[in-house]
């Protein structure tokens, strides 16, 4: 059994091929297609953040939307870039998104991937201190956030409050029970996945990792997975570990599939994601859904982890990407048993 959720980019453009042509639609429909998944049964609806682009960027008003329009499905970003994040204001945003979906929220976090413009997070107010990279910070914020989910009081209180305190040091507000063991880390590496297990943090791993042994990417995936739940042991947590694999998966029942992914490319590909960090970007999946299913079948990683996440077109609407995930839901999953 597998939890089978969407991943979406949200991207929007003005070309009138797209059914996302402002981010109002793409906002808008993010929460329609949230709401439709969950009527279809589907377990996820996941959003990826990307600053200085058309696509989806705060994350906190969307999810508590979606938090206030649906009641089981589970609601997540993949992931939010920490270079760029104030630790303690995102303590708040997440604490009262959580609330209103009722401790729903899955917060997918990560030190950051290549962006639109150079370093970014300087805009937003952040810089490394000497002696400390763009990774270092960003992993340095999620250390705090991660402190500051535990709801711990650590300010000190001023003795003539506006307000009456509760006695003690004071924590932020709203504090939301159980979200810390609900943050996830988008590990690109072995090594990253090791560190994230063991800071009790959940496993988001997508369909871009660096290539560390030039095997095919599900066999790289899956070891790093292993090494993962390796690790999450080692350290002694006392829970079960959650681990997400997204991938972009396509049953060709209808002409609309055909016409859309038919000729989709089934390989690996290579490239570098910076200078120096050669990278591994998984293949799509899309066939017919006998043939599917036995491609399915080979994906190791697939196999290993609890959670998959499909990525969607958000820009073709949300009834085809409901179809989409409705194929995927009744014709496929059944099949591998998923469902």
């Amino acid at each position: 059994m597998k939890k089978i959720g969407f991943l979406s980019f949200g991207h929007w453009t003005p070309s009138p091929q797209s059914q996302t042509r402002s981010a109002a639609d793409t906002l808008l429909q993010s929460i329609d297609l949230a709401v439709a998944a969950e009527e279809l049964g589907a377990d996820g609806a996941y959003f990826r953040v990307h600053h200085f682009a058309r696509q989806l960027a705060s994350p906190f008003p969307l999810l508590a939307a979606v938090g206030a329009k649906t009641s089981r499905i589970e609601i997540g970003t993949a992931v939010i870039d920490m270079r760029y994040e104030n630790p303690l204001y995102m303590i708040e945003d997440a604490g009262a998104a959580d609330l209103i979906a009722g401790g729903r929220l899955q917060l997918g976090i990560s030190r950051g991937s290549p962006e639109q413009v150079i370093d970014g997070w300087r805009y937003f107010g952040y810089q490394p201190p000497e002696g400390e990279s763009e990774a270092d910070m960003g992993r340095r914020h999620a250390g705090i956030f991660l402190d500051l989910l535990r709801g711990q009081g650590f300010a000190q209180p001023n003795p003539r409050p506006m307000f009456p305190n509760p006695p003690g040091l004071l924590r932020l507000e709203p504090h939301a029970d159980g979200l810390r063991e609900r943050i996830w880390w988008g590990a690109g590496s072995n090594a990253t996945a090791v560190w994230a297990a063991k800071l009790g943090m959940n496993l988001q791993s997508s369909t871009l990792k660096n290539d560390e042994t030039g095997e095919p990417f599900h066999i790289q995936q899956a070891a790093q997975i292993r090494a993962y739940r390796a690790a999450w042991k080692e350290a002694g947590h006392t829970r079960e570990p959650r681990v997400s694999v997204s991938r972009s998966i396509f049953a060709l029942v209808d002409d609309r599939d055909r016409a859309y992914f038919g000729n989709d490319q089934a390989e690996d590909q290579i490239g570098f994601i910076d200078q120096r960090t050669r990278a591994i970007f998984g293949r799509s999946y899309a066939a017919e859904p006998d043939k599917l299913i036995e491609q399915l079948k080979a994906d190791e990683a697939i196999a290993e982890a609890d959670t998959l996440l499909l990525t969607v077109p958000n820009q073709l609407g949300v009834a085809y990407n409901a179809h989409v995930i409705e194929t995927i839901l009744t014709r496929i999953a059944p099949a591998l048993g998923w469902r």
